[in-house]
Order: structure tokens, then sequence, then C-alpha cells
């Protein structure tokens, strides 16, 4: 005997739906912030300038927890923001 609930599973599919629009739109943004490091990338190396800047990094984390409404943590919000941006320096070092 099936117990779900036919309501309840429209819902997790649409709700799944969502998430995998909102992912869409992550991937893009990603790469659209990657496009922005890789040009300062030239520009820094241009202009013999340091690539890892801690007090920018401080900036971008602040600025983050600052704005960040919940339900995610301050705590959440900055390691998915460290991840962001280990992965641009990656990108940065290798343009």
């Amino acid at each position: 005997m099936d117990d779900s609930d036919p309501r309840a599973a429209e819902t997790i599919d649409r709700l799944r739906q969502e998430i995998d629009d909102i992912d869409s739109r992550l991937l893009e943004l990603f790469n659209q912030r990657a496009r922005c490091v890789v040009e300062i990338g030239h520009i820094k190396r241009a202009g013999h300038m340091p690539l890892y800047q801690p007090d920018r990094e401080r900036q971008i984390f602040e600025r983050a927890e600052a704005a960040n409404p919940g339900p995610l943590s301050n705590r959440a919000i900055r390691r998915l923001f460290e991840r962001i941006l280990d992965e641009s320096r990656s990108v940065e070092r290798h343009v």
C-alpha cells in the first residue's frame, strides 16, 4: 500500500525544478564572476600587482555577512565565499 501524498510529491517536484533553475542561474553567475576575475588578473599582471589581496577578501566576507538575510548562517556564507574565492584565485593564477 502506497501512503505517499500526491500533493506532497507535486510540491517536491516543483521545488526541485525551482532548485534546478536557481542552479542554472548560479552557474551563469559563477562564470560571469570568473570572467571578471580573469580581466582583473590581466590588469594585475600588467601592473605587477600582487594577485592575493587579503584586505579585498575580508571586504567580500564582511559585505556578504552583512547582507545575509538567512536562513544560511554567516558561518555558512563565509564558507561558501571562501570556496568561491579559492576557485577565483586559481583562475586568476592561470591566466
